[in-house]
């Protein structure tokens, strides 16, 4: 927990501290469960969905109503799968839960948090559609046929998909955390859901991929079970009680969230040459008189919080994993100090997909709060120069990344940068933009009601 969240956050366990923390809270957010998708729906599966969402709310309603200092609300989560198959029927909040796995879950998780309401406890839950995200979640699964030209609708392609842009879901739970009238379950997902149809032709324009390959629903169904009933019915939810509460969407519609996630910060890699920036060497490290970089990638990002804050984060050498996507199974090995300094060695781990990777990085270069720089000194790269970029504005902050880099694999350098390398890089570093985005998101009363 400590390597995904990072330094700035307490941890409590549900085993020991969890009732001194909730004595000490404002407001309880759960959004805990096991991921839906980690597999086939046999028996235990199903049982590891349902108890990961219902131990962990009644522990958590328990501790609540035995502090003796309560909380003034807590959000739950809950989801659109509340309401079942629909078809092609408009869904709004007050429409009664359907009768599958599904449903009948989300309706006991449900009942599980609203206990906490005799005790004078605020309570929100926010039934939320598939959340869209970049590195994390259902939308990289989406994407994996579109990369290679063979992407399309799901089953007959016409059921709908309730959805919400990431930063929107936080902005939910902000502007319910504010807003004193927002109790009770309601839709969190945007006010234009889309068919599947309409899904994938959005990504394939963003991707500039076909979109007209269908994938049969029986195939779903062979290879997922009972969970591919989650992508062959859906919801066509209208979020009534979000609108009249005044909520502004970032992201009503689906083809402005792809291109957010997908395009306005899609890191660019280019070879090296004459016109790109030179690395930046004030302290005349000697790494880049042995290791020639081959290729460049570039990628910038608007963090909503002033300079000094920012960097400030980059100084914790903990926060690394906050911006690293969980399927790297990213750790830090060894102890480490509370400050980064120049001349430092970090030592981590990381899983790429079944391959295990050991990682040694030197901090080459400390200029706060302007700059920083590092060197692979051990690794899967050839060579690998990361320079990090603040530049002030205004009251917000542009962070720049510049990798400079190149691969141990010879004649196949090009080949292997353009089919492996670069899009797992793209992914690496768009779901970083995302995480400084949120973890510094600016989205308070200007988002909520």
């Amino acid at each position: 927990a400590r390597g995904l969240l990072g330094s700035d956050v307490e941890l409590a366990s549900v085993n020991s501290s969890i009732r001194d923390q909730i004595a000490r809270a404002d407001a309880v957010v759960n959004l805990a469960g096991e991921p839906l998708f980690a597999g086939r729906w046999t028996a235990s599966r199903k049982r590891a969905i349902g108890e990961s969402r219902l131990n962990l709310t009644r522990e958590i309603a328990s501790a609540i109503a035995g502090s003796s200092s309560r909380p003034a609300l807590l959000i739950s989560a809950s989801a659109v799968g509340y309401y079942g198959d629909r078809s092609d029927e408009i869904v709004e909040d007050n429409v009664p839960a359907g009768n599958d796995f599904l449903a009948k879950l989300c309706r006991d998780w449900e009942a599980c948090a609203l206990e906490v309401q005799k005790y004078g406890v605020r309570v929100f839950i926010p039934r939320i559609g598939i959340v869209l995200g970049a590195g994390e979640g259902a939308l990289p699964k989406m994407l994996l046929p579109f990369r290679f030209g063979v992407g399309g609708p799901l089953g007959s392609g016409r059921q709908y998909l309730a959805w919400i842009h990431i930063d929107d879901l936080v902005g939910v739970i902000v502007a319910a955390i504010e807003n004193e009238h927002m109790n009770g379950p309601l839709i969190a997902a945007a006010p234009n859901p889309v068919t599947n149809r309409e899904l994938a032709r959005a990504i394939g324009a963003v991707l500039h991929r076909p979109s007209v390959m269908p994938i049969p629903g029986l195939a779903l169904r062979v290879l997922l079970g009972e969970a591919a009933a989650m992508l062959l019915t859906g919801q066509r939810v209208r979020p009534r009680r979000l609108e009249q509460l005044g909520f502004a969407w970032h992201y009503p519609k689906i083809e402005t969230a792809l291109a957010d996630i997908l395009k306005d910060h899609d890191p660019q890699i280019q070879r090296l040459g004459e016109s790109a920036p030179k690395p930046f060497t004030g302290s005349n490290s000697k790494y880049l008189a042995s290791h020639r970089p081959r290729f460049l990638l570039s990628d910038k990002t608007r963090v909503e919080a002033p300079i000094e804050e920012v960097f400030q984060f980059f100084s914790k050498p903990q926060n690394l994993g906050l911006m690293t996507p969980t399927s790297l199974r990213f750790r830090i090995l060894g102890a480490m100090p509370d400050q980064i300094c120049r001349g430092l060695l970090i030592e981590y781990a990381i899983q790429l997909g079944p391959l295990p990777l050991r990682w040694r990085t030197r901090i080459e270069e400390w200029q706060p709060p302007l700059l920083f720089a590092d060197s692979q000194e051990s690794g899967p790269y050839k060579c690998w120069w990361h320079e990090h970029h603040f530049q002030a504005d205004g009251n917000c902050t542009i962070m720049e990344d510049r990798v400079y880099y190149a691969l141990p694999v010879g004649a196949a350098e090009a080949v292997t940068n353009s089919w492996l390398v670069a899009p797992a890089l793209r992914k690496i570093f768009a779901y970083r933009s995302q995480a400084m985005r949120l973890r510094f998101a600016g989205i308070g009363s200007s988002r909520g009601a």
